[in-house]
């Protein structure tokens, strides 16, 4: 029999999958030269890594993402997303982590670190993933730009959802916390 709070590890991980699908869904903005898309994804992918952590959050960040590229027609993209956001969830939970216990300002400067360490994974990645696929670095290099873009808002939004929902209580209510 399932325990309660692996119960409700499992399906917050679910729905934090099924809103990181949709949060990319919504707003795409394709990239013509590479073929991809820029979106908001990555503020679920980070809240995601910082409210559940490790496994679960990782797992919900990357199958979240690499579903809404299954979904919308870019299939080609999503054993990247899959492997790119899971490590952008590693990254931003991990060096987060280092933070934890410590003042809450402290705390937010490791959100914010974690933050932008992922980013940066997230934008090498798909710069990488994109000259392995096109075989042309300087249509690759397109896509730098409008990721960085993407990764400065999720990492603005993600915090921000992040802080509200940890100030909500969100923690203590799916039982990490007492």
């Amino acid at each position: 029999m399932v325990k309660t709070k692996n119960l409700r590890l499992i399906v917050t991980a679910a729905v934090l999958a099924a809103l990181t699908c949709v949060a990319t869904m919504v707003v795409q903005i394709p990239m013509p030269l590479t073929k991809g898309y820029v979106n908001l994804g990555d503020v679920l992918v980070l809240t995601s890594a910082w409210i559940l952590g490790s496994p679960w959050g990782i797992a919900a960040a990357g199958i979240g993402s690499a579903m809404a590229d299954l979904l919308t027609g870019y299939a080609y993209y999503a054993p990247a997303t899959l492997i790119i956001k899971a490590l952008m969830a590693v990254a931003a939970f991990y060096i987060a982590k280092g933070f934890m216990n410590s003042s809450y300002m402290k705390s937010l400067v490791g959100k914010i670190i974690g933050g932008i360490v992922a980013e940066i994974i997230m934008v090498a990645g798909y710069y990488l993933y994109a000259v392995i696929l096109y075989g042309d670095p300087i249509a690759a290099a397109s896509s730098i730009f409008g990721n960085a873009i993407q990764g400065a808002v999720g990492l603005i939004v993600g915090v921000l959802l992040t802080v509200a929902l940890e100030k909500a209580g969100t923690r203590k209510l799916l039982g990490y916390e007492k």
